[in-house]
């Protein structure tokens, strides 16, 4: 008998051999192995791939040349600049592959499950492969709770090595100045590069975790919020809640500076700190001290293509919060846009005459487009920015109630309105002699009063505001969907306003804002009741974004007189960038009124979407409640 020569195993063979051995391994074994794998695999297509994108967006971050950043970046910048971009277009497709395989083995199975039932290797063997695809869905899933940020911690402090700017410092009475806070990257980087032509207010924040933390000096501090390596709102959980206002102020001075207001937030107290004597015959009277209301800041929101930044006086927790995660998404989106369809305070005083015909005969008067001129030459001869725009007589009985309506340039312009209606009243007598007044105002104008006249007349500023919010900025933002907060709306603000029978309160919460920045900049607070008509509509736009607008016809705002000249005020002016008179007369004054409509759009935007993703009462009870003092 002759022996063949042995021939060498066929790749056949080998497969025999290796299902030899994957039958006769234990289950933990077979688990194991998959899992490995699995992971392996993951791993190898987060930590794969080119370096070319990561170093483009460290580049566009620094804003300046690939050598110079390089050099002033610190060591973590200049890895992730080297860090590989994973691989995820594989990671896809691989999912999709084996979704696809599962589905397939599963409609398998129940095509014929009665026979695979009885069928003991059959059905061991559907059990094998669901296993094996169960193993690697866990290992993918598992993707997600990977920080990879993580893997790259500086060791210590000492390797930030950020880019020295210097920016103007609070005062510090008691405490050595602050160095220059240190900041890599502060936004928005000028006036005319607001926050939605930024693509990095889209990077998610990473988390940064210092140990020595309180050790670290303010300015220190207040750069890693800047860098976003510190969550702004965690600071007093951080520090301590003094000093963290302290850090706050620093930051946001920083921000500021950027704007060419830097040093704003100076004469804002943040201690105990009032000068009574320019309270003193001007803002109130039998004086016994003050009330100090809390300043928080939103924003930076992109309004008519600037970046601004909104100062709110309020003890209504989560109101700052939801208003700056409106600010937010509203720069993320297209910006808003504001315009000013009319500008005028108004003031009605009440006049009798000896009967109803002459009474109408004055109203005849007045509407007669030479007698007007007379009227508005008395009115000016008051004031040297005041201008008589129109005058509206109403006939009720023998009473006449003129509404006269009048540019105040920056002031709000009640006392100037005030005045020049005298003088038309001494012109008319001239004309009428038995004319009477009653009350200079007759509550036609309306003041401080809910009333239609305002809501369609128009008192002080008029303001239309509209932005556009993509899909994926809803969803990802503001946690809802376009038609979700678009339903909420309709039967929210306008249906169930109209089943109230409101006027002017076709709104979630617009009062909120308007008082808010009413009690920050100086403003009468009482007037919040005409100037917090507001309108919201939502709409789904043919792409399926989310259009957004509030129109409020009578804003009734000022930036000279009244409490917009003490200090405090005057610091959230400032922030604004409408301290004072405008280079042309009005000009401040109109743009806090747009800042006003600003903040209740981001208002309306926010509540809405908390209200349609029902997460109102829970947003509240995790960060508006605290232990009773002791």
């Amino acid at each position: 008998m002759v022996n063949s020569p042995s021939s060498s195993p066929t790749v056949g063979m080998h497969i025999d051999a290796v299902i030899a051995q994957i039958q006769t391994a234990s289950t933990s074994q077979l688990y194991a192995t998959v899992i490995a794998v699995s992971l392996a695999f993951s791993f190898f297509l987060i930590n794969s791939g080119g370096s070319s994108s990561a170093l483009a967006i460290t580049s566009r971050d620094e804003g300046g040349s690939s050598s110079e950043s390089l050099k002033k970046n610190s060591p973590r910048k200049q890895r992730a600049a080297s860090a590989p971009e994973p691989k995820w277009h594989i990671l896809k497709m691989t999912n999709y592959i084996v979704t696809t395989g599962f589905m397939l083995s599963v409609l398998q199975f129940a095509s014929n499950a009665s026979t695979y039932l009885n069928d003991s290797t059959s059905l061991l063997q559907f059990l094998s492969i669901w296993s094996i695809f169960l193993c690697y869905f866990f290992g993918f899933f598992g993707i997600s709770f990977i920080e990879l940020d993580d893997f790259d911690q500086p060791p210590t402090q000492q390797h930030q090595q950020p880019v020295v700017s210097q920016v103007a410092q609070p005062r510090k009475s008691h405490q050595r100045p602050e160095p220059p806070v240190k900041v890599v990257n502060i936004h928005p980087p000028s006036s005319t590069a607001p926050l939605c032509s930024d693509p990095t207010s889209f990077k998610k924040t990473s988390s940064y975790n210092i140990s020595n933390l309180k050790e670290l000096p303010n300015s220190e501090i207040a750069s890693l919020v800047l860098q976003d390596k510190i969550k702004d709102h965690l600071l007093e959980k951080l520090l301590d809640p003094h000093r963290a206002v302290e850090v706050r102020r620093l930051k946001f001075d920083a921000q500021l500076d950027t704007l060419g207001r830097g040093g704003a937030l100076a004469e804002l107290p943040y201690r105990h700190d009032l000068d009574y004597k320019r309270v003193l015959g001007a803002n109130c009277e039998i004086v016994v001290g003050y009330i100090p209301i809390p300043v928080g800041m939103a924003g930076p929101i992109t309004l008519n293509g600037e970046s601004v930044y909104i100062p709110m006086a309020t003890t209504e927790g989560c109101l700052v919060a939801s208003t700056n995660r409106g600010c937010k998404a509203i720069s993320q989106g297209s910006g808003a846009s504001s315009t000013i369809l009319k500008d005028g305070i108004t003031r009605a005083p009440c006049v009798r005459l000896p009967s109803a015909c002459e009474a109408a005969e004055l109203a005849l008067w007045i509407d007669t487009p030479e007698n007007f001129l007379q009227l508005k030459a008395a009115f000016e001869s008051t004031t040297s920015f005041g201008k008589l725009i129109e005058a509206q007589p109403t006939v009720a009985g023998r009473n006449v109630y003129i509404r006269l309506r009048c540019f105040s340039g920056d002031a709000m312009g009640m006392n100037m309105i005030s005045k020049g209606s005298l003088a038309v009243i001494e012109h008319l007598r001239q004309v009428f002699p038995e004319l009477r007044l009653l009350a200079l105002s007759g509550n036609l104008c309306t003041d401080k009063k809910a009333a239609a006249i305002n809501w369609i007349e128009g008192r002080g500023k008029s303001v239309v505001i509209e932005a556009t919010i993509p899909q994926d900025v809803v969803r990802m933002t503001l946690k809802t969907s376009v038609p979700a907060i678009v339903e909420a709306n309709v039967n929210k603000n306008l249906i169930g306003s109209a089943m109230a029978g409101v006027v002017g309160g076709f709104n979630a919460h617009a009062a909120n804002n308007v008082t808010a920045v009413f009690l920050a900049t100086g403003q009468d607070p009482a007037q919040n009741v005409e100037s917090s008509n507001c309108m919201t509509l939502m709409e789904e736009t043919p792409e399926g974004d989310l259009w957004i607008s509030c129109t409020m016809p009578s804003i009734e705002v000022g930036t000279v007189g009244g409490g917009t000249s003490l200090p405090a005020q005057a610091a959230c002016l400032k922030t604004i960038g409408v301290k004072g008179g405008g280079e042309n007369p009005g000009d401040n004054a109109r743009q806090l009124a747009h800042v006003v409509a600003a903040a209740v759009l981001a208002g309306e935007l926010s509540l809405m979407a908390a209200l349609a993703s029902n997460s109102l009462v829970a947003a509240h009870m995790a960060h508006n409640r605290k232990p009773a003092s002791k």
